[in-house]
């Protein structure tokens, strides 16, 4: 196995200008650069990150953690991290904590056992825990998606913005009895989306029915039953809105149930597009977040911590997209150019 000591041999170079190419500790010059980087290539050279993190104590690595990675939203936001990660030279520790406030606490501490650099969270609705460890032992961390306040660095999408447009969107097509199915509980995004569902309201002239409002705890299997709870009403309503794409699938399965047709029977929209939104028939009106953007942003957070660890905490927001396409009732010509 090739050492740095035969890479120097090779570029003929001295071992500490090796080091300094592998981690740019110092300036080379370029045409110095390329004859290390070309021995390397040439003789196979792996460099021990081990070796390298016991002198440095920087491992180069980032921890994960993101419950329900197989949905499409967070599937995304991990494709953001790893490529900014990539892109700085780290490596991704990835753990889910199922959205369990102890699974969480235990799957952050084993991240830091690991000795990663830093920590991207997503917090569950109950984060005590996890923000005293971190915050405790100075973990740089950077929430991601949900917010636990202005003292720490975190990352998400607008969300009383979109929820609102889409109230008035509807209501614009005549709808006054317009339902949402909210998240979990406790979530700083189920509390945003339902004030701006209630904005959006308030803003149209129409009343607050709290028979409209029903949650379907972030999931497709709450959501079903959400819909049924809705449509049971003595005044159902004429248009719902999913507060995420998961609970999309579950409004979506729980109407066809019902034999209701989307947008005949009952209007739809829904915060959180995918990528298979546009092939629904009808195709699905939602707010689309910049869901790659979210997870590169939070690794630039993160490094910046890392640089200056004394900075003051940021909170960043992104704009997210309105889609208009035909399951709020409006016809494929009208959605043209939206």
């Amino acid at each position: 196995m090739a050492t740095m000591v035969d890479v120097a041999r090779r570029a003929g170079v001295s071992v500490a200008t090796v080091s300094h190419v592998l981690n740019e500790t110092r300036p080379v010059r370029p045409d110095t650069r390329k004859s290390v980087l070309d021995a390397i290539d040439e003789l196979g050279y792996t460099h021990n990150t081990l070796a390298r993190s016991l002198v440095t104590s920087r491992t180069r690595s980032i921890g994960l953690a993101v419950s329900a990675i197989s949905n499409p939203y967070f599937t995304e936001i991990l494709q953001g991290v790893e490529a900014g990660a990539l892109e700085a030279g780290y490596s991704l520790l990835i753990a889910d904590p199922h959205d369990d406030p102890v699974h969480e606490r235990k799957v952050v501490q084993l991240l830091h056992e690991r000795r990663v650099d830093g920590m991207i969270v997503a917090p569950s609705a109950e984060p005590a825990a996890l923000v005293e460890y971190v915050t405790k032992r100075a973990v740089p961390t950077v929430y991601l998606d949900r917010l636990v306040g202005d003292a720490h660095d975190q990352v998400c999408a607008e969300s009383t913005a979109p929820i609102r447009q889409l109230v008035e969107h509807l209501a614009d097509l005549g709808h006054t009895r317009i339902g949402l199915i909210a998240g979990l509980p406790g979530l700083s995004t189920t509390t945003e989306r339902v004030a701006g569902y209630r904005e959006g309201l308030r803003s149209r002239g129409l009343p607050f029915a709290p028979e409209l409002l029903a949650g379907g705890n972030s999931e497709a299997e709450g959501a079903g039953d959400a819909t049924r709870h809705l449509l049971a009403a003595p005044e159902p309503p004429t248009a719902v809105i999913t507060a995420n794409n998961a609970m999309t699938i579950g409004a979506l399965k729980a109407l066809g149930e019902m034999g209701l047709r989307v947008p005949r029977d009952i209007a739809l929209a829904c915060f959180d597009d995918f990528s298979w939104a546009d092939l629904f028939s009808p195709r699905l009106t939602a707010i689309s977040q910049p869901s790659r953007e979210i997870g590169a942003a939070a690794v630039r957070l993160l490094l910046d911590r890392l640089d200056d660890p004394a900075r003051p905490p940021r909170t960043i927001r992104l704009p997210c997209t309105f889609v208009h396409r035909t399951s709020c009732g409006c016809r494929e010509g009208d959605t043209d150019g939206a």
